[in-house]
């Protein structure tokens, strides 16, 4: 029910291998997550905090409030999904949810609803992103091909290289959020094209990818232009089989932070400017699922099993130190409602992640050491990957 209050679920511990401090923020039986880590859910000066979570057998938008751990249902869906998309606007008075073949827009003071676009049923709507400057929202609508081999990217990305390898007709779609909902298609190519991120400063500017297998996808990082409509790819590969991925912007809405593996495996992470210029990049050797930032100062990373840490590290005078162990995640990452998807806040001094290591997906967040040398070294002896 929209506005019912949850009691604080909340507890604090000490992670068994560093001692920071962690905060699980939900315990329920059912899987809560954190919106996708490209994704700001923090709002009202960081007091709140937006989640998606499964409760009474349905799937609902909540806020939980980290000064009291107070919780409040923001939606009232019959039903569970596999995914709800959302995202805040800029003001933080409104957020925007993709629900099926829907976009809807949520108050979040009163809880009311609007339905701003339906698309076609025989179509697959992506994630939601709004633009800077707050005029406009930014998914993507490609064809529904799932009528035609299986599909389920959430669990098990069943038919991943089978959509790529289809080529479905894509089109990234610019919705006005004013009194005209007006639809414009500003890009439209035969491609598997997701994960629309919008630059948090540069209102024109966004990104796109080119779905598949990392190593089989023509290429992965687009950039367009909405004031124009020019697309350019961003980071190309510098070897065969390369693959890079999980892209995100930088605070500043300049720079775009990735990861990737060489084709010997060797793992990296890496910045870039949206016009290619400045790329650096540090190497490791260890799996991991995905990479963010606070900028070029702070990395942290989610170990793929048996490396169930997260891993960061961070700047000393200029250099950069790490990596560091900062603590366990233990997440399955048996779908994509429990992935860790790790998550600075916007200073940098907590990290937020899902995990589903007591047996459903929960909400963690840990508090960053000022002095990254506290924590412990990630070596192979202590920490072994194999």
């Amino acid at each position: 029910m929209k506005g019912k209050k949850w009691v604080p679920e909340w507890e604090q511990y000490k992670d068994r291998l560093t001692g920071v401090t962690i905060t699980q923020l939900t315990n329920y039986a059912g899987h809560s997550h954190h919106l996708y880590f490209t994704e700001n859910g923090w709002y009202d000066n960081e007091t709140k905090l937006l989640f998606c979570s499964d409760r009474e057998n349905k799937t609902n938008v909540f806020s939980i409030n980290l000064l009291s751990g107070e919780i409040i249902q923001l939606t009232d869906y019959q039903q569970t999904y596999d995914s709800l998309s959302v995202c805040i606007h800029p003001s933080e008075e409104t957020a925007y949810i993709r629900k099926n073949h829907q976009l809807i827009e949520l108050n979040l003071e009163t809880y009311e609803e609007r339905l701003l676009f339906e698309g076609p049923e025989k179509s697959v709507i992506g994630n939601i992103n709004c633009t800077a400057d707050g005029k406009y929202l930014i998914t993507c609508l490609q064809e529904d091909y799932s009528d035609r081999f299986e599909i389920n990217l959430g669990n098990g990305y069943i038919g991943h290289q089978e959509l790529m390898e289809a080529k479905p007709k894509s089109q990234i779609l610019q919705i006005s959020l004013g009194k005209s909902q007006e639809v414009q298609v500003v890009h439209e190519e035969e491609n598997f094209i997701t994960h629309i991120n919008t630059s948090p400063t540069q209102h024109h500017l966004i990104t796109f990818c080119h779905e598949g297998p990392w190593h089989l996808v023509d290429h992965r990082i687009w950039g367009l232009d909405l004031s124009t409509g020019r697309t350019w790819k961003i980071r190309e590969r510098k070897e065969k089989h390369e693959k890079v991925g999980h892209e995100y912007w930088y605070q500043d809405g300049i720079h775009i932070g990735y990861h990737g593996f060489r084709e010997d495996g060797t793992a990296f992470f890496g910045k870039i400017r949206y016009d290619n210029e400045s790329m650096e990049e540090v190497e490791f050797h260890f799996p991991n699922w995905h990479a963010h930032s606070h900028g070029f100062s702070k990395i942290a990373i989610d170990g793929r099993a048996p490396l169930d840490k997260i891993i960061i590290w961070g700047r000393n005078e200029g250099e950069l130190v790490g990596p560091k162990v900062l603590c366990e995640h233990r997440c399955s990452f048996h779908s994509q409602k429990v992935h860790a998807h790790p998550r600075f806040n916007a200073d940098g001094t907590k990290l937020l992640f899902t995990s589903d290591k007591n047996g459903y997906g929960n909400l963690f967040l840990v508090d960053i050491p000022r002095d990254l040398s506290t924590l412990p070294d990630f070596n192979e002896r202590l920490f072994p990957e194999k």
